[in-house]
């Protein structure tokens, strides 16, 4: 990446201001380009995860679960689950996700005897907001959505209510093929079958069309990536082996401060049990923490101190760094070893991930961003303006830690809950022309994917090199903004 010197139109290797830069302060210079289309960006990573768009979602409770997980590696991202749930729920996880299909999505599955309640409490729980009956034998028989359960008595039995006329797609059906089919009769949705006639899944015709426009992230066994954290306190590489051999794709080590003796230690037991996949470790900021964390054995190292929706480091320490500059200096300091650096933290809008992939990042982590859609694991709740949200909270709150430590002693988890870093309780609310995951993830690769044409990069790794970055004033960032409605 090079920087734009202000006022004669030169590109400069270094930035011209000596202090630091958040992705406010920063825009991109077009450059001649030959790339002639924007699908034909190549947005997989170098950095060994395997994922095919460069988008991580952050290992927070309220954002990373199984939804959310499925539905990032069929589009190509990957999730990283918390640290601090049990292993046995996340051996779970790793084998359900691993175990979803590549086009279909996981359909809610009701039985006709079942109640318009119990159909109203899982609808939510997809963002295509239906559900397909199912008889004894699991063949469909019907599909309810919330249209079909409205003004109905709440114990009134789905098999009443449930739409009959049913289009069956094939299991194995050409994504463009089902999207013709879908659309040819005017359906939303339809439920897929096998060739025993039993429910496969369901496919709406936006995933039809996404299926066509994403390659999902996949292992060497062709099933979809997930990666999980894992702290360095406690009996670290127990916990590490348990999630390796529960078939994990990438290890993360995490913790706030990640540049300290003990994610040192914590990093090289991992790496003596010589794991067959990525080892990511931190957060840290500056290049002398890549330089350690690399030397223990860490292929990524994961950047940012503070920059999060959901934490107030800064605010109740002035420790953290902006985080334009701190994915700069630590991606090039990554890149002298071969190894990469993931920018957590920080990106509110699609512009945030391309300037932090022009920095040098390898993939972008998103936290609370994604919290506010169908896919994260909180409950769906309504204010009483009758706006969707669900709660969110930062993984150093006192909730989380709270949540972290309720095995240990009442007296231990209440000195522990005196010392936050983190909100604890907010509400993201959804997008209603965005409430879906995929529909976030759509708007954030159009704009990366529009980015590398601008840099006339054919490739993450190409952007990185050709990007051309200048530095603006507040008053240029608010220029570059949206009007929604007239002057006056």
């Amino acid at each position: 990446m090079r920087f734009l010197e202000a006022g004669t139109g030169r590109h400069v290797e270094s930035s011209p201001v000596s202090y630091d830069l958040t992705y406010d302060d920063v825009f991109m210079v077009p450059s001649r380009s030959a790339v002639g289309s924007r699908q034909g960006v190549d947005l997989g990573s170098p950095d060994g995860t395997g994922t095919t768009i460069p988008l991580v979602v952050a290992n927070m409770t309220a954002i990373a679960g199984r939804r959310m997980a499925e539905t990032m590696a069929r589009r190509g991202g990957l999730v990283v689950i918390p640290q601090d749930i049990p292993i046995e729920v996340v051996t779970e996880v790793v084998s359900w996700v691993k175990s979803r299909h590549h086009v279909l999505d996981t359909p809610i599955v009701l039985a006709p005897h079942q109640t318009v309640a119990d159909a109203l409490a899982l609808l939510p729980k997809r963002a295509h907001n239906a559900g397909v009956v199912v008889d004894e034998d699991g063949r469909p028989v019907g599909v309810v959505t919330d249209q079909d359960l409205t003004g109905v008595d709440r114990f009134t039995q789905l098999e009443v209510v449930m739409s009959r006329d049913l289009l069956l797609l094939d299991a194995d059906i050409d994504p463009r093929e089902a999207f013709n089919r879908l659309d040819h009769a005017n359906r939303r949705y339809a439920p897929a079958v096998d060739t025993d006639g039993k429910l496969a899944g369901i496919l709406t015709r936006k995933g039809a069309l996404r299926a066509t426009l994403y390659t999902p992230a996949v292992d060497a066994q062709g099933k979809l990536r997930i990666a999980a954290a894992v702290g360095i306190n406690g009996d670290v590489a127990g916990k590490a082996k348990q999630l390796l051999d529960a078939g994990v794709d990438t290890l993360v080590i995490d913790t706030a401060h990640g540049h300290q003796e003990s994610m040192i230690s914590a990093i090289k037991v991992v790496r003596a049990l010589d794991p067959q996949v990525p080892i990511v470790a931190g957060n840290i900021v500056a290049a002398e923490g890549v330089r350690d964390l690399i030397e223990a054995g860490a292929d990524i190292i994961k950047v940012g101190v503070g920059p999060g929706a959901m934490c107030t480091t800064r605010m109740m320490t002035g420790v953290g760094r902006p985080q334009f500059s701190a994915v700069l200096e630590c991606a090039a300091e990554a890149k002298k070893y071969g190894k990469h650096v993931w920018a957590d933290g920080g990106v509110r809008h699609p512009r945030d991930v391309a300037m932090a992939l022009a920095a040098g990042a390898s993939n972008v982590m998103v936290g609370s961003w994604f919290a506010g859609t169908y896919e994260s694991p909180g409950d769906l709740q309504q204010d009483a303006n009758g706006r969707l949200y669900k709660e969110s909270f930062g993984m150093a709150s006192a909730r989380a830690v709270r949540n972290r430590t309720s095995d240990e002693s009442a007296y231990d988890r209440a000195r522990k809950a005196l010392f936050e870093e983190g909100i604890s309780t907010s509400r993201m609310f959804l997008d209603p022309a965005r409430p879906g995951v995929e529909d976030l993830i759509d708007s954030i690769i159009a704009g990366v994917r529009s980015s590398c044409t601008y840099a006339g990069a054919n490739s993450l790794a190409e952007f990185a090199e050709r990007a051309v970055v200048g530095i603006q004033s507040a008053a240029g960032y608010a220029e570059g903004q949206p009007l929604h409605a007239s002057w006056i």
